[in-house]
């Protein structure tokens, strides 16, 4: 099945906040599984803009405190 290309909203070097409390879904093996990552409400940048091929969804990678990079989705994350 394919899906029409989803432009992104936002851009490289924004800074953005979580609205949801983002946990592991098993990408970071050196923390639990569901462990929380990154608290509602936490500013970070996006350092990345990608797209997930499959869905043609926009990817985020949104560094944190200088040391975490997690992927969101454009409905995890706003400008601030």
């Amino acid at each position: 099945m394919m899906f029409d290309q989803r432009l992104p909203k936002y851009e490289w070097g924004m800074k953005v906040k979580t609205l949801i409390e983002l946990r592991n879904d098993g990408s970071y093996p050196e923390a639990l599984p569901d462990a929380l990552l990154v608290d509602l409400g936490t500013i970070g940048e996006i350092v990345q803009v990608g797209s997930h091929t499959e869905t043609n969804t926009p990817i985020y990678l949104v560094e944190f405190n200088e040391r975490l990079v997690i992927g969101c989705l454009e409905e995890e994350i706003e400008p601030v």
